[in-house]
């Protein structure tokens, strides 16, 4: 029997039909994380600027107690939404500023539509597992042999991460919106784009080190990706808590959007924990791959351009964490070195795969046009 008559067309059929499906799903959810922040409350909510021009007896009097309910009056009764908790301490040492209700503003209306677009999350996030699955029976073999199969199971485990932090119970809704765009323009890419036919692997790819190495490549670069995503969305923050405390008045964008966020002191520390959890995990990724090279090239580490990067990956992560633990690096410095490191892990994802010739080369992207000069 011959490589291509091993695959299943059936299930690879099914698989693009459940990814398809998936994307479907996922665009619904978009407009229900769009919902969820215009139904929600879009007059100014004030948390931030009332922290930040409190006077000092009024601040001292919030750190010693738990910030309020956020509640909304209905017919019959109270409903209680989330509530925000205050930080004590910000990113730069002289604020003290409380969480923002998040993005349904503490609206009924506008919480029932980010539920409504978290179950429909869910049931996408579990349509695409399948075409993930079916996609990798089809041909017996781990799903991400190209960028077309490390597209659709990286954004499904993006999903994944951030379903799991709901689970934890912890405040991430503020993500739902950023992480279904990205996804769904991330899918875009890779059915069209980067589609490769559902086919066997080259012999190279032959090893049980497929499952361990790039595995953890892709789990290391969903977490990176959240915390690329907090660290933005830091920075906004930032300037707005920053233009408040120096008595500037923000635009309606910043009263009705920005200030249903997290504030920038808890968007700060939660990127640089979710960094710092996967770091040593990017570690072993890029240990693994060295013993995978040694196996299959005799040598276990030779500079290809692939490797080259994620190295370079590695140092920029490592520099960041390291600035913040012995130099003191918060806030907006550190941001931007977080950035700098998920850009070099982005082109490591896309950039070398389809511009750099290399013993990666392999990683076929669907571009055969560039494959055939050199690309």
């Amino acid at each position: 029997m011959t490589l291509a008559a091993a695959t299943n067309e059936n299930l690879a059929n099914i698989s693009n039909t459940l990814i398809y499906s998936a994307m479907a799903v996922y665009t619904l959810a978009f407009f229900a994380y769009i919902a969820e922040w215009l139904f929600g409350s879009r007059s100014k909510v004030g948390r931030t600027a009332a922290a930040l021009t409190a006077s000092g007896e009024d601040k001292a009097k919030a750190k010693s107690k738990a910030a309020p309910a956020v509640t909304v009056k209905k017919a019959g009764g109270t409903a209680v939404l989330e509530r925000p908790e205050v930080v004590v301490r910000a990113a730069t040492g002289s604020r003290d500023v409380p969480d923002g209700p998040g993005a349904h503003g503490g609206t009924e209306k506008g919480d029932l539509y980010g539920r409504i677009a978290i179950s429909l999350t869910v049931l996408a996030f579990a349509i695409e597992a399948g075409g993930v699955l079916t996609r990798a029976l089809s041909v017996q073999r781990a799903p991400w042999g190209n960028m077309y199969e490390f597209n659709i199971t990286f954004t499904t485990t993006a999903v994944g991460v951030y379903l799991v932090l709901l689970a934890l119970k912890k405040n991430v809704r503020w993500l739902g919106l950023p992480l279904i765009t990205t996804v769904l323009l991330d899918l875009g890419l890779a059915v069209t784009v980067l589609y490769t036919a559902s086919d066997q692997l080259v012999p190279a790819l032959h090893s049980y080190w497929l499952y361990i190495h790039v595995s953890t490549a892709i789990f290391c670069g969903a977490v990176f990706y959240v915390g690329a995503v907090s660290t933005i969305l830091y920075l906004f923050k930032d300037g707005y808590e920053n233009k408040l405390a120096s008595g500037g008045t923000p635009g309606r964008f910043a009263d009705s959007v920005l200030d249903r966020l997290p504030s920038a002191a808890s968007l700060d520390k939660f990127a640089y924990r979710v960094n710092a959890a996967v770091f040593p995990l990017w570690t072993f990724t890029i240990i693994a791959g060295a013993i995978w090279a040694g196996d299959a090239w005799g040598r276990y580490w030779g500079w290809d351009p692939k490797e080259t990067w994620s190295f370079i990956t590695w140092v920029a992560y490592a520099g960041y964490l390291h600035a913040r633990a012995t130099a003191g690096w918060k806030g907006r410095k550190a941001a931007y070195l977080a950035l700098a490191a998920f850009a070099c892990w982005l082109f490591n994802y896309y950039g070398v795969n389809i511009f750099v010739s290399g013993k990666h080369s392999y990683a076929d992207v669907g571009l055969g046009a560039l494959q055939s000069v050199g690309f």
